[in-house]
Order: structure tokens, then C-alpha cells, then sequence
């Protein structure tokens, strides 16, 4: 579907879950996800960036989302919160019809909340891999990092999701469905 590169409102209908899928697997909560996604949107319509491509479009949006999070992250305010396990469950359980990526599977909801117990850097490769299908290329540019890095982040974080999946009782191959997704 090509889209009007200039048309903020084209671009929220075509992106809009993509950034707030990823701002809630950084922020791992729903209302700062919220904030987020609102703040790079507000962002593009007052920059109003001259974008080439739909591809400059989704990294733009990627780079400032992650950005946001780090800002956030970077606060005295978010660093002095408290989450509340509660919360956070009633948070998981409203938003996974409607946000987290749905394959029919039950236990797929199971994978993505172990995905959302990782360090955010290994979460943020393993979204842009696996859920934004994007190639290791496009994630270092949007992350900011060497090829390496990404590379390494990607094979540490499916090495820590293979054993938190070992501990739920999950075998091998069902962490593997995270590999065949990509197709």
C-alpha cells in the first residue's frame, strides 16, 4: 500500500500500531506506551520531516520511538516508579487482543510475555526481528548500533528467551516458532 508521504494522518493509520506495539514492549507499560505513541506523533506533526520513502518513514518513527523510550527511561520521575504487579498483569490481559501479535496460538501470548521480561535492548532487537520483520540491517540503523552489535544482541536475546522458555516448562521447539514466523 504506498501512502502520502506528507498526510500525518495516512501515516498514524499505516504505522500507528507498529509504534505503539513497540513503545509497550520498551516501556513493558501500557500508559507510558500511551505517552509515548502520542509524543511521536505530536513529534512528526511539528517537525514534519520530508521523508524519501515508506522506508525512511518506518525508520524515522522507529528511531524516535526508541529514542522517547530512552528519554523516559532516563528520568528522575521513571526511575523513582514503583510498577505494580497488578498493574502491569491487568495492563498484559487488557491489551493482548488488541496490541500483542495474535497467530491462533495460545501459547504464543506466552512467549511474548517472557519477550517482555528481557533487558530492554535484547526486547527491542527481538520486536524489530520477529514482529516488525525487519532485517538486521534496518534494525542497526534504527537502533543506532554496529551490524556486530545487533547481530549479538539478537543471538543473546534468543539465548535468554530459549532458557526462560526452558523454565516455563516449554520445550526447544516451541521457542522455535519465534524463528519460523519470519518465514
Amino acid at each position: 500500500m504506498t501512502i502520502n508521504l506528507y498526510d500525518p494522518t495516512m501515516i498514524l493509520r499505516e504505522y500507528g500500531s507498529m509504534v505503539y506495539q513497540l513503545a509497550l514492549v520498551q516501556m513493558k507499560n501500557q500508559t507510558d506506551a500511551e505517552d509515548i505513541f502520542q509524543d511521536v506523533f505530536l513529534q512528526l506533526i511539528k517537525v514534519s520531516p520530508a521523508f524519501q520513502s515508506q522506508e525512511h518513514v518506518k525508520a524515522w518513527l522507529i528511531r524516535v520511538t526508541v529514542n522517547r523510550c530512552r528519554s523516559c527511561w532516563r528520568s528522575f520521575l521513571w526511575k523513582k516508579t514503583v510498577p505494580l504487579t497488578e498493574a502491569i498483569s491487568a495492563t498484559r490481559a487488557n491489551t493482548q487482543t488488541d496490541t500483542l501479535p495474535d497467530t491462533g496460538d495460545p501459547s504464543d501470548s506466552d512467549i511474548y510475555e517472557k519477550v517482555l521480561e528481557l533487558p530492554h535492548k535484547y526486547r527491542s532487537v527481538l520486536h524489530l526481528y520477529y514482529y516488525e520483520d525487519m532485517p538486521l540491517e534496518q534494525i542497526r540503523l534504527a537502533l543506532e548500533i554496529s551490524y556486530g552489535t545487533a547481530a549479538k544482541r539478537l543471538s543473546r536475546a534468543r539465548e535468554l528467551l530459549r532458557n526462560k522458555l526452558g523454565e516455563g516448562g516449554f520445550s526447544y521447539g516451541d521457542s522455535k516458532r519465534l524463528q519460523e514466523s519470519r518465514g
